[in-house]
Order: structure tokens, then C-alpha cells, then sequence
């Protein structure tokens, strides 16, 4: 079995493979101090090290692999806990039966009208209320491109937010999402 070349060839991938190895030890115990269990420990080093060997190309010969071995780990780590929290423990089932979707119709008839709507705002008041609300440049930021101020942007956005809302006829929270009858069918459809 020959090693993986590494990006210098043979000779570097074997380096790399060895420094990484020795690693371990000290990975296993710091991710023991992110999670508390052994096991899962080892599934973070794990999929740390699987990381670290696909991307071994971006790891500079030289550099400390220990601390580039760690960052991995920690990123790794933090993403898993951000993927946790947004899932749902659901073994049953429960959550799932329960589970209802507007129809898609309505919310592509609501952006047909919102793209009309957009088309008829003046050029300056679209550019910035695209930057700030679809790009999600801060105002200042906004204003550097348009080679406009601050207030500027600030004033071109709030107008078209406004004339957005007379076109598309929105008073309050109340007309947003699905009609009054379209909401009730689905919001009651799934109810055991």
C-alpha cells in the first residue's frame, strides 16, 4: 500500500500523514473537552482528520499542523453543534405526521408580483433597496457603491419600501403569507 502523494509528491504525503498521526493523542483529548464523550470524541477526530487530509493541500510545509489540526476540529465541532441546533429528535414520527405546506403556487404568484412591482420603483430606489435587502450590504456600504451618502440610501430604501407597499396594496403584518381561507384549509388540515 503506497502513501498518498502529498502536494510535492510521495516523499511530502508521507510527512504530512506521519505529522498528522502524531497529532492524535492531543486532538482525542481536546475533543474529549469539547464534548464530554469519549465516543463522540472520537467520531469529531474523526471527521477533524478526514477534513484535514482532504485539504491537506492547503496546509502550508512548515507551518504548526497542530494548531491548523485544532482550528479544524474547533470549526468542525462548532458546525456540528450549529447542525443540532436545528435539527429535531422525531424517532416517532410525531413531528412529521404533523408537518403542512402552503401550496407553492401562491408564493410564486407573490413574487410575479413582487418582481412587477420592484420593476416599476425608479432606478436609484431598486438599486438600494436590492443592495441593502436582497445583497445584505450594510448602508455604508451601499452608499460606497452608489457613490452616494449614507442618508442618501437610508432615504432611497425607506422611499421604496413605501412605494412597494402602496403597488402591492400591503397595509400591516396581516397581509403577508397565505390568504385568510388558504391558511385555515392548511393550518387545520394536519390537526389529529
Amino acid at each position: 500500500m503506497s502513501a498518498a502523494p502529498g502536494p510535492d509528491g510521495p516523499a511530502e504525503g508521507v510527512s504530512f500523514k506521519r505529522e498528522m498521526l502524531s497529532n492524535l493523542p492531543n486532538l482525542r483529548a481536546f475533543a474529549v473537552s469539547l464534548i464530554g464523550s469519549p465516543d463522540r470524541a472520537d467520531d469529531l477526530v474523526q471527521d477533524a482528520i478526514m477534513k484535514a487530509w482532504g485539504k491537506q493541500e492547503s496546509f502550508t510545509p512548515g507551518t504548526n499542523m497542530k494548531a491548523w489540526l485544532f482550528t479544524i476540529l474547533r470549526n468542525e465541532f462548532y458546525s456540528q453543534m450549529r447542525k443540532k441546533g436545528r435539527e429535531v429528535q422525531d424517532s416517532d414520527g410525531y413531528f412529521a405526521e404533523r408537518l403542512s405546506v402552503h401550496p407553492a403556487q401562491y408564493g410564486s404568484l407573490d413574487m410575479r408580483d413582487f418582481r412587477r412591482a420592484l420593476e416599476q420603483l425608479p432606478d436609484d430606489q431598486r438599486e438600494a433597496l436590492i443592495l441593502i435587502g436582497a445583497s445584505g450590504f450594510a448602508y455604508e456600504e451601499a452608499a460606497e457603491i452608489c457613490g452616494c451618502k449614507t442618508g442618501t440610501i437610508k432615504s432611497r430604501v425607506n422611499r421604496a419600501r413605501q412605494r412597494l407597499q402602496e403597488i402591492l396594496s400591503v397595509s400591516g403584518a396581516a397581509d403577508y403569507g397565505p390568504d385568510p381561507e388558504v391558511g385555515q384549509v392548511s393550518d387545520t388540515a394536519f390537526v389529529a
